[in-house]
């Protein structure tokens, strides 16, 4: 018996010794493992958001690259906006936390001016700084293909022509239908609860944002897809409508 159990340790004494020297060690020699971390860029052929004109003097397509970090329901994410003429930039930084159906949210939106010597990022005062923040909620049922926001600028460069907090609140009802092969055909409405950087701070609850759109994903062998999508806008407070073009590259 005694020599059975040297001769079952003498076999896995060795395969337990190369099974740890198989781990994949860092330069710290900790255990290395996968990365909570992501990049991406994506592409729209006109800035639209929230049915709003983003650049409407000089129009050019823009790039979003970012990173961001995901662990179970925490995304925390950068991303910054940059005109292809060079005449738009942005900064944005948040974070959020999704529970279920459930996902809370703080954003920071920066706008600098191109001439970076000019701009004031650790400016936080109320009255002067550029940033705007802004908490979120989403509630989308996972039974339920549809979706509902709500939005509020709370601090920062949003503002009254008064110079007052506009406390600009957007709510946004959206739905969608899956098809095969990852294709969506989407449908959102949004609207501006009070006199907001939405409405040019003129009016109060107004529809600001029709969008109907369709995804097709190109899908490769390895497994790596890009959705491309074709959204038909309107917003009905400015009178205009737009035709944008949009991409995503995730890595």
């Amino acid at each position: 018996m005694r020599k059975l159990f040297m001769l079952i340790a003498c076999i896995l004494v060795p395969v337990i010794v190369d099974a740890e020297d198989s781990v994949m060690k860092n330069g710290y020699g900790a255990k290395m493992r996968q990365s909570n971390f992501h990049l991406g860029v994506d592409l729209q052929t006109k800035y639209i958001w929230r049915g709003m004109e983003m650049i409407t003097d000089g129009s050019t397509p823009v790039l979003f690259p970012h990173i961001s970090y995901q662990n179970k329901g925490l995304y925390v994410y950068a991303m910054g906006a940059t005109a292809l003429n060079g005449n738009y930039v942005e900064v944005d930084m948040g974070l959020s936390y999704t529970w279920k159906w459930l996902t809370v949210g703080v954003n920071d939106y920066y706008y600098p001016t191109v001439n970076g010597p000019q701009d004031k990022y650790f400016d936080c005062n109320r009255n002067t700084t550029g940033h705007w923040l802004e908490a979120a909620v989403t509630v989308a049922p996972e039974k339920i293909p549809a979706y509902l926001t709500v939005s509020n600028f709370f601090y920062g460069a949003d503002k009254t022509p008064e110079g007052k907090q506009a406390y600009s609140t957007y709510v946004e009802l959206g739905t969608y239908y899956d098809f095969l092969d990852n294709n969506r055909l989407s449908l959102a409405v949004g609207a501006a609860c009070n006199k907001s950087c939405y409405t040019g701070y003129e009016t109060g609850f107004a529809i600001c944002n029709l969008e109907l759109k369709y995804t097709y994903t190109v899908a490769f062998n390895n497994g790596w897809s890009i959705p491309l999508n074709v959204a038909y806008i309107i917003n009905p407070v400015r009178e205009k409508s737009f035709i944008n073009f949009s991409t995503s590259f995730a890595f």
